[in-house]
């Protein structure tokens, strides 16, 4: 892997932004604005990391489906969620509720040797239209002759069509929280509707806020009160599960098929990574963690278990004590063993590798100036030292999201 250099298209913001990608630019307190868009760079991965990496991510994702069971059995807690959380999170992961995405965050400096998993957002993972579509795009005004690793799109169309077929349902609605001002969630969720309106289904959109309640139905309903049947949300389940309706949740028969599904709860809470050291020590890919606990780690960042964005890290290593601010902690900490970023001309990326059905589909780099990865991070493209496959063509259906 490589980080080399690229002359930015001089349309840039105008074609990020006809794609979907609005929220690029932050104003910070003094005034100054920053663009999370970086094209001024790429990353060229060869054909044999790609392929090395995939593994990596899918046998990954494997081993949390078996550490997500271990963690649904309470053996290590109520991991921050409570009791009934944890038993709704168990029913969901027995019952095999169908889910569609997620994005394992990864170290990987390029070197040869193994990725090293950092969390796995599984939950609510954002990053997907600058990883699917911006990125895509990118690839084809300015290096039309290669390769990418990039399915995420299509992959996401599969599913939901796997999905439509498997529950026989037709109608998705896609919820968001009108509390995130940037627009990042209001557009994942607008790319939601669109992929799975590609697959099929016919999409409503409605503000978390907007979902009622029907005593008569027994059941989650809409603004026209119709009844939800299957609903994407872009909001954590453990928020969810502390709202006023919250105990309705735990009422699964009444319930609408919730994608993600409740069982998420249990990957996307940072004592996964406790639980993953625990049923597979000394593992090529994982760090040393522990739950609340340092353990033996002498160098380690402290993670609270419903953590975004690095908010409320804690970073104990050689020459460096930092602690984020944020609102997150008082569900229980994470410690995972310190393992300093690559650092490309101080740039320092983590892979965010994406699986759709267990199966590594793309990824999207984000770099920081700094050891956390936060909301002042860029993403940059990324290229494979490979010619565009034949089928790319396939590729045309991505378009820009209607806004």
């Amino acid at each position: 892997m490589k980080r080399l250099i690229s002359e930015p298209r001089p349309d840039w913001k105008q074609k990020i932004e006809e794609q979907g990608l609005v929220f690029s630019t932050t104003t910070m307190p003094d005034g100054r604005k920053i663009e999370y868009w970086n094209e001024s760079a790429y990353y060229e991965f060869t054909v044999d990391e790609v392929e090395s990496l995939e593994i990596q991510a899918e046998d990954m994702h494997r081993m949390c489906l078996e550490a997500a069971k271990f963690l649904a059995t309470g053996a290590m807690g109520n991991i921050g969620i409570g009791p009934q959380a944890l038993e709704l999170a168990a029913e969901s992961l027995q019952a095999g509720d169908m889910d569609i995405y997620g994005r394992f965050d990864f170290i990987y400096d390029g070197q040869g040797g193994p990725a090293k998993m950092l969390e796995y957002n599984a939950d609510t993972p954002t990053g997907l239209i600058e990883a699917a579509v911006a990125q895509w795009f990118w690839l084809q005004d300015v290096f039309p002759e290669k390769d990418q690793w990039n399915g995420i799109h299509e992959a996401l169309i599969r599913q939901w069509k796997k999905m439509q077929y498997r529950t026989g349902m037709s109608t998705l609605h896609v919820a968001h929280s009108e509390a995130e001002e940037s627009g990042e969630d209001w557009m994942t969720a607008a790319y939601m509707r669109d992929v799975a309106s590609q697959a099929g289904w016919t999409t409503i959109g409605i503000n978390m806020s907007d979902i009622g309640w029907d005593p008569n139905l027994n059941r989650f309903v809409d603004l026209d009160n119709y009844m939800i049947s299957t609903m994407f949300k872009l909001y954590p389940w453990e928020l969810m599960m502390k709202e006023p309706f919250g105990h309705r949740l735990l009422e699964r028969a009444h319930n609408p098929r919730w994608v993600e599904p409740a069982w998420k709860m249990l990957l996307s809470n940072k004592a996964l990574l406790a639980a993953l050291w625990h049923l597979y020590p000394d593992h090529p890919n994982l760090l040393p963690a522990y739950l609340n606990e340092r353990g033996p780690l002498k160098e380690w960042v402290a993670k609270p278990l419903h953590g975004r964005e690095g908010d409320n890290i804690k970073i104990h290593a050689a020459g460096i004590n930092l602690e984020q601010p944020g609102g997150y902690g008082r569900e229980g900490w994470c410690y995972q063993q310190f393992h300093a970023l690559p650092d490309f001309d101080g740039n320092h990326p983590v892979l965010g590798l994406w699986v759709v059905d267990g199966e590594s589909v793309g990824c999207g780099i984000r770099e920081s100036d700094g050891p956390i990865t936060d909301y002042f991070c860029r993403f940059v493209p990324n290229t494979i030292d490979a010619p565009a496959p034949l089928s790319a063509a396939a590729h045309s259906t991505k378009t820009g999201i209607a806004l």
